[in-house]
This record gives structure tokens, C-alpha cells and sequence, in this order.
């Protein structure tokens, strides 16, 4: 390829958005509402949280959103659950109060 086609290919890649990953979240005690945690709107209901962002950090979303909500049971990035050693990790942020706190509201 020519040059002036390859930086003009490294430009378009580098100015590119990254693309939003899909995030949902199992309550202990489930939330119903909005949910601003870190750089993500959570949308919670029933069967649990949803929300989307290009943050590529899923323990600290996860850690921001057990802050607010209480334990959590289950965390996926793009279908994929977190591991058990990293829920336990997002969990040793939750607050013991944050679930009744959040249930009161």
C-alpha cells in the first residue's frame, strides 16, 4: 500500500469510538430504577441491571455499582461472568446498609 493510504487507515483507526460494551448485574436485593455508578447508567428492574459504556474497567464498574446496591450475584461484561474471585473482589465494596438503603428509597 502506499503510504499516504496506510496513515490515512492509522488515523481512521485511531480516531475510531470504542465500541460500548453490555453490562448486567444480579442483585442480592434487587433495585428498581436508575442507577448512575462511575462512568455507566444502570437501568434496574426485577431480574436485575443493565447498561452499557465504553469503559474498559469491569471490577471498578462492578465495585461502583455494589457501593450503591449491596452484594452482587452475578456480573457479566458481553455475556461473560466475572470469575468467583473477582465478584468476591467487587463485593468486598458493598456496603452492608446500601441494599436496605436502596430498598427504602
Amino acid at each position: 500500500m502506499p503510504r499516504p493510504v496506510l496513515f490515512l487507515a492509522a488515523i481512521a483507526a485511531i480516531a475510531a469510538p470504542a465500541a460500548a460494551a453490555n453490562y448486567s448485574a444480579t442483585l442480592a436485593t434487587p433495585a428498581s430504577g436508575r442507577i448512575v455508578a462511575r462512568d455507566i447508567n444502570w437501568t434496574c428492574g426485577a431480574d436485575g441491571c443493565q447498561g452499557a459504556t465504553a469503559e474498559s474497567r469491569p471490577a471498578v464498574l462492578c465495585q461502583a455499582l455494589a457501593k450503591q446496591t449491596g452484594r452482587i450475584e452475578n456480573f457479566m461484561v458481553d455475556g461473560r461472568a466475572l470469575s468467583e474471585p473477582e465478584l468476591a473482589k467487587c463485593n468486598s465494596a458493598a456496603k452492608a446498609g446500601a441494599s436496605r438503603k436502596l430498598a427504602a428509597q
